[in-house]
């Protein structure tokens, strides 16, 4: 496994070992020792997963203290614009964010420590996203940024009218209104 960190303190990029033959292949998504030796903490509590069509649009979620989510996030299937906003307030990324694409076939990873919002948008039909997380899912600790913050100037890849988002999702608020507990 390689792991790449990245100009954001905490958040690693990971390419596993992809062994391939006539049959198809196999690769490790977890070992806890070698997570460990790279730094990240290897406590996962809940596995979730989505399936969605191509524009479907997740985020920017995380958890507030003390049900805060580190996050290890991979595709499946398809293949997804990950998006990661620093809302650490002592960090010298805050408010700037990071993407990357993570498909089936790059097999690559992301490592998310807490303190980050996250999101990502399907670039195929029939994609499938599944990530670990480090604390259980508490819905009064919910917390958001907008995806279109103009703030943020995120790129998502898609054009604003090819995203499908969810009815919570389109009221987020902006990062300059988001009372962040990191």
């Amino acid at each position: 496994m390689n792991f790449i960190e990245t100009p954001f303190e905490g958040l690693v990029v990971i390419e596993p070992k992809i062994w391939k033959d006539d049959r198809g292949y196999f690769y490790e998504s977890y070992n806890q020792e070698r997570f460990e030796a790279a730094g990240i903490p290897a406590n996962f509590v809940q596995d979730n997963q989505s399936f969605s069509q191509k524009g479907a649009l997740r985020g920017l979620h995380a958890q507030a203290p003390p049900h805060a989510q580190g996050k290890l996030v991979r595709v499946i299937q398809g293949s997804v614009k990950d998006v990661v906003v620093d809302i650490r307030k002592n960090s010298a990324t805050y408010g700037k964010h990071f993407s990357i694409t993570l498909s089936a076939e790059n097999f690559k990873m992301l490592w998310i420590p807490p303190g980050f919002i996250h999101g990502f948008v399907t670039l195929e039909d029939n994609t499938i996203f599944s990530y670990k997380v480090t604390s259980l899912y508490n819905k009064n600790s919910e917390l958001g940024g907008l995806w279109n913050d103009p703030d943020l100037g995120i790129d998502w890849g898609i054009s604003s009218n090819e995203v499908i988002l969810s009815d919570k999702d389109k009221i987020l608020p902006l990062l300059k209104d988001l009372q962040s507990p990191f």
